[in-house]
């Protein structure tokens, strides 16, 4: 079971009234609780969010199960509905044909890796599908977010170390 596929569960467990999921196959055991989980009382019920209790996931091990079909990936269903720009298009980029690459967590925005390294990107920089644009912690945990589409970073909608949330835009790219 991979990262993203751990964060693809928490997206689902947050959307329903689910309290608790337990998950094991083999070595791997994922237990997610829910917002609503209250194992002893009020005090408990002022968690915001699911959170993850135990998550050892060796990276052979592949996922058991699928996402539902009703939920695709938002930054791919827009880049499949933008069309690439013509070729000799110089200019400044259109509008409606700019693609959001979005958090897929709640969490804190930072540009770089660590405050003394480069930015992953900054405007005018092109990137591929998969390379790493931003890092997003979430409990302490550093995750790598990589573009879902290529293109142009057109614009950075988030400044470095705030905090954002689930499915907030963080960049604009130009696929053409």
């Amino acid at each position: 079971m991979t990262l993203k596929d751990i964060q693809e569960l928490i997206k689902l467990i947050a959307k329903t009234e689910i309290s608790e999921f337990k998950y094991k196959d083999g070595d791997t055991a994922v237990h997610i609780r829910g917002k609503s989980y209250n194992p002893v009382g009020p005090a408990r019920s002022a968690q915001a969010g699911p959170s993850i209790i135990n998550v050892p996931a060796p990276a052979a091990v592949a996922p058991q199960f699928a996402a539902p079909a009703a939920a695709p990936a938002p930054a791919a269903a827009a880049a499949a509905a933008a069309a690439p720009a013509p070729a000799g298009e110089d200019a400044a980029p259109d509008q409606s044909k700019l693609v959001e690459i979005k958090s897929p967590m709640i969490g804190t925005f930072y540009r770089s890796s660590s405050p003394d390294k480069p930015v992953y990107v900054k405007v005018g920089d092109r990137v591929a599908k998969g390379d790493t644009v931003c890092i997003v912690e979430a409990m302490k945990l550093f995750n790598e977010i990589e573009s879902e589409v290529a293109g142009k970073i057109v614009k950075v909608l988030v400044e470095d170390a705030q905090p954002i949330e689930y499915d907030q835009p963080l960049f604009l790219v130009d696929p053409a």
